[in-house]
């Protein structure tokens, strides 16, 4: 994967020469869904993250860490807190309920080869494919609630794992 790097992200400019927003980086993904205990114990037995410390926030959920980081909120579906700033049906009763669909979320990892033990231990299918020009290898999975999820392996990783 091609990075680019920004002099000083804080004050990246488009080309028609406004000032863009001051993204820094991916916080977290918030996962909705209709069973809470299959989709944290698929995120840590088959992901290898952990449950790990949340505020005492008004609805019910977890925040699953890797390396110390909680990367994914879990929230439940019939006790969601409000993320949206407005009701996304914008006043279309045939809309009510609709937003945008997250397709997957892709990590990059190491350890190809015990990943894939560890998802054949596990029952988990997989798909995997290799990204043309760089070598990486995709290996996606789906978890609870039609969440698919990409694991990345660099070419290195995988010729070490074969």
């Amino acid at each position: 994967m091609r990075r680019v790097r920004l002099r000083d992200p804080s004050v990246a400019r488009r080309k028609n020469g406004s000032r863009s927003m001051g993204l820094r980086n991916l916080d977290h993904v918030n996962i909705t869904t209709g069973d809470m205990r299959q989709t944290v114990d698929f995120m840590t037995a088959v992901l290898g993250l952990e449950d790990g410390p949340r505020p005492p926030l008004l609805t019910q959920g977890h925040w699953l860490y890797k390396n110390g980081v909680a990367v994914i909120h879990v929230s439940d579906a019939r006790d969601k807190e409000r993320t949206h700033a407005a009701d996304a049906s914008h006043g279309d009763p045939s809309r009510r309920g609709a937003k945008g669909i997250v397709d997957h979320v892709a990590f990059r990892c190491v350890g190809y080869r015990e990943t894939m033990v560890k998802l054949r231990e596990h029952g988990v299918a997989t798909h995997e494919s290799d990204v043309p020009g760089t070598g990486d290898r995709q290996v996606f999975v789906d978890g609870p609630d039609a969440v698919s999820f990409e694991l990345i392996f660099s070419a290195a990783d995988v010729a070490n794992g074969s």
